[in-house]
């Protein structure tokens, strides 16, 4: 029989963490279930469909520890109470010698209210990500004596030090995460899950006649990208080799995503002369997403590692723009190459060089049948191995969850 398990997130619902809401989806329909611890209440306006489909219920723990005093101080009452308070203190005080900072003590408190409020039948506790969430998740296991394991991803496994991955990734029962480049740098501990997508659900591919081919003016090449403005996503080469192309080469830039660099991208685009070119869409609903991704004629993604560190691992709107046999330009990095086979499934280029950008962006905008194949095989390949579904039969039995009957058992 399964366990109840807390899922410790850094926000729920957010729109740039479909994979995380498509997982609790699909691990509620196999039975597990799931209490959603999030550490801050929403930002995004919007949602997507698959999160009105999650029945769990939700604990948003207090974002800020002087904003609620008395949560914290009963928090603190009720886990010094607890058999596993001097251990988890101890954890906390060996880490908070080594990082000595803010996010250290608000994510001890966030636990000790965690441990207080968690639900007595809570028999193991879940965390996305490798950074704050496994640390509050890490402390309020030890608080409440349970098991714990992790999910890592993307900036949590390169922007942490290698103690803190070290030490996580032991006292956790089990881990996944989500690209072979990132259990390269987490090592064996770690086990590969892709995300991959729920493909029964989504829109069949459409049928993509030939495209323009950037001669006519009447006629542009759609681009799309999608993703959050922040440094890692490469927006800022992106606008940079746009600059470059030809200026009888005719196309029009869709972006879709929020984030903290959209006003400083803006202005970049407006200084490179192409503001009149690209139409910046905000955050959207998943539904209006795979809209855009059937009205474009190219994708593209700039992605690189930031001066922090950060890096994306392997982002989820190529496979969504895949699944509609939407070619892909993008950057070799991370896990990117795992999914696109450059020449054969898409078009990778090193990150960091719009100069090679605007070149294989000039190529394909100009060679409407080579976006075709490229199309047609990227789908092929998404829907022959990046199915969720084997992701999910991993974690559901990590879970506990009985197996699916053979679909041959009947026959």
């Amino acid at each position: 029989m399964s366990r109840r398990v807390a899922f410790v997130l850094k926000g729920y619902p957010r729109l740039s963490e479909t994979f995380i809401a498509q997982e609790i989806a699909a691990l509620e329909e196999r039975g597990l279930d799931i209490l959603i611890v999030s550490l801050r209440y929403p930002t995004d306006r919007k949602t997507h469909p698959v999160h009105g489909r999650i029945r769990a219920a939700r604990l948003y723990l207090p974002e800020y520890l002087y904003e609620a005093p008395l949560r914290l101080w009963r928090g603190w009452r009720a886990s010094r109470r607890l058999a596993g308070y001097r251990a988890a203190r101890r954890a906390w005080l060996a880490d908070l010698r080594r990082d000595p900072t803010p996010n250290r003590v608000r994510r001890f408190g966030q636990a000790l209210v965690l441990a207080a409020e968690l639900p007595g039948d809570i028999r193991h506790l879940h965390a996305h990500f490798l950074h704050t969430p496994a640390s509050v998740a890490r402390y309020a296991a030890i608080l409440r004596g349970l098991p714990w394991s992790v999910s890592a991803h993307a900036k949590d496994i390169w922007t942490i030090p290698d103690w803190e991955i070290e030490e996580k990734l032991a006292a956790a029962e089990w881990a996944v995460t989500c690209t072979a480049a990132g259990r390269r740098r987490l090592g064996d501990k770690a086990a590969l899950c892709y995300h991959g997508l729920a493909l029964d659900r989504l829109p069949p591919a459409p049928a993509r006649p030939p495209g323009p081919d950037g001669s006519d003016a009447a006629a542009p090449v759609r681009l799309l990208s999608v993703g959050r403005a922040v440094a890692k996503k490469g927006y800022d080469d992106l606008l940079a080799a746009l600059a470059l192309l030809p200026p009888g080469l005719n196309w029009r830039l869709v972006h879709i995503g929020g984030g903290a660099l959209a006003g400083r991208l803006k202005h970049q685009a407006a200084r490179l002369g192409l503001a009149e070119r690209i139409e910046w869409r905000g955050p959207l609903a998943q539904p209006e997403v795979f809209a855009a991704y059937r009205e474009a004629d190219l994708f593209v993604l700039a992605a690189k590692v930031a001066r922090d560190g950060d890096r994306d691992g392997l982002p989820n709107v190529l496979i969504e723009a895949q699944s509609q046999g939407l070619a892909c330009l993008a950057t070799d990095l991370s896990g990117i190459p795992e999914l696109i086979v450059d020449g054969e499934t898409g078009v990778l280029v090193p990150p960091g060089e719009p100069a090679a950008l605007a070149r294989a962006l000039a190529a394909l905008i100009a060679d409407p049948a080579r976006r075709a194949r490229l199309g047609r095989a990227g789908e092929a390949r998404v829907r022959r191995e990046f199915d969720m579904a084997a992701g999910i039969d991993m974690l559901a039995a990590r879970f506990g969850l009985a197996p699916l009957p053979r679909r041959d058992a009947a026959a």
